[in-house]
């Protein structure tokens, strides 16, 4: 875009000033669309929100970045042509990383001097803070959407809103699915940072050079292909949290550049000369053993130690006594009013599988095992039967399924002379394909973060994958 190709204001003060400039001070969504409803201008706060940046949404229909379920239903704008009275909305939108985030949308006419609708303004505000609260009142067990009664979990909660309190780094470890990215949340939620943005990116997702990018940004014509400036991470996370997951994953070379940035916060785009500011606070998690990796030259010393500052080690669920009866009754409380069911509960016989099995995937392995029984059931008690294959299959190994106590008339008994896989292995089959399909959508084809995400090894997925064809 040329100088001249950029909207200015000039009336406000002595000299001209860029319209960018001004909204992108302003701290929630706005964007700009003319009558034809394409973009003509959005803001950097809009840009932390959808993960779109501002130059390539420029031209486009505004239900292209939006991507709110509003924009199939009532679109606020469409639905009303021409002048109207300015409309709020609460709805929701898809980001980029295809997550689903609550939003209102305020919608209004911009009109020319001669009381001509020119063009429409629509602001947009994150949500998720404010259900987040909500979600910290409904639970007495829980800080924001983290849940458990444990001693291990109360020792959480009570440091929790002091370290929120501080700008210091922190290192949050503990094993796969543990719920270190709840607590990166948390800690911004509950901070003075909470309007500002939350900021989540992979250390492990993406090849180093693209990765560079992503964290610092680019001005336009670093590299072949970078026909735009880019803003990158840290700029985006400004006045927010940034939170680097799998930071053991990180190559040694922007190891070096995020020391730099923790040392002087001032980050430098690739291409660039000059620097900016970022008031930006890192938060950083890992399952990895980062003292090894410090030993084995795969981790820099001197950037465990700022990480450092404070430091969470998240309990796995086998050592959070207690805390299983409770994360089920949330799980299926949560999923009965996503699937509109009523399931009470777990029967005896399904509670003493559970019990048994060590969730080596922690709290993630929980919720997937309790959304495919959610799925399945159509009793008013989640079954054996309703239980994952694989559960049903190890259990069996390590004890007798006859040992298991009586079903009282309460139990639904499996059909006479059908065993628990032939019962099962059709749903299963399918719905652990769906599974499958549905998490690799959500990482972008990525099979790391894939097996993470089901709480599964690599070869467990690979072998998984290939005997579903999704190879």
């Amino acid at each position: 875009m040329n100088k001249t190709d950029i909207p200015l204001i000039s009336i406000l003060a002595d000299s001209p000033i860029a319209l960018q400039q001004l909204i992108d001070k302003i701290p929630i969504g706005i964007l700009i669309v003319d009558k034809s409803y394409r973009v003509v201008q959005m803001n950097r706060a809009l840009e932390a929100i959808t993960g779109i940046s501002a130059t390539s949404a420029k031209g486009l229909p505004c239900y292209h970045v939006l991507r709110s379920s509003l924009c199939v239903k009532d679109c606020p704008i469409r639905n009303r042509q021409g002048a109207f009275e300015p409309v709020s909305v609460e709805t929701d939108l898809i980001d980029r990383s295809r997550e689903l985030i609550p939003v209102n949308i305020n919608a209004a006419p911009l009109k020319d001097l001669q009381e001509n609708v020119a063009l429409y303004l629509e602001t947009v505000e994150d949500l998720r803070s404010i259900r987040d609260l909500d979600e910290k009142v409904s639970h007495a067990f829980s800080f924001a959407n983290i849940v458990g009664r444990s001693a291990a979990m109360e020792k959480i909660y009570q440091i929790l809103p002091i370290l929120a309190q501080s700008d210091s780094s922190v290192l949050i470890t503990g094993e796969t699915g543990t719920g270190k990215d709840l607590v990166a949340e948390a800690l911004h939620q509950a901070s003075n940072r909470s309007k500002g943005p939350f900021i989540k990116i992979n250390c492990g997702a993406l090849p180093e050079n693209l990765l560079e990018s992503e964290l610092f940004g680019h001005q336009k014509g670093a590299f072949t292909g970078a026909t735009e400036n880019k803003p990158g991470r840290f700029r985006l996370a400004h006045n927010g949290t940034l939170y680097l997951t799998e930071i053991g994953d990180l190559p040694l070379t922007l190891q070096v550049k995020l020391l730099t940035f923790l040392d002087d916060q001032v980050i430098y785009p690739l291409g660039s000369t000059s620097g900016f500011q970022a008031n930006v606070r890192v938060v950083a998690g890992t399952h990895r053993n980062l003292e090894q990796m410090v030993n084995e030259g795969r981790f820099r010393k001197d950037l465990l130690f700022r990480l450092n500052v404070v430091r969470m080690h998240l309990p796995p669920l086998r050592n959070r006594d207690g805390d299983l009866q409770l994360l089920l009754d949330h799980f299926v409380h949560t999923l009965n009013s996503r699937f509109q069911k009523k399931i009470a509960g777990f029967s005896k016989r399904a509670m003493k599988i559970l019990n048994q099995y060590s969730f080596p995937g922690n709290v993630r392995e929980l919720q997937n095992i309790v959304e495919y029984a959610a799925n399945i059931c159509e009793t008013k008690q989640i079954e054996p039967e309703h239980l994952p294959t694989y559960i049903l299959d190890l259990d069996a190994s390590d004890a007798d399924m006859s040992s298991l106590s009586e079903p009282d008339s309460t139990d639904r008994m499996i059909p006479s002379g059908e065993s628990l896989d032939t019962a099962n292995q059709k749903n299963w089959s399918s719905m652990e394909k769906q599974m499958i399909m549905n998490a690799l959508l959500d990482t972008g084809g990525r099979r790391n973060e894939t097996a993470e995400k089901l709480g599964w090894g690599r070869s467990t997925l690979w072998r998984k994958m290939k005997k579903h064809g999704l190879n």
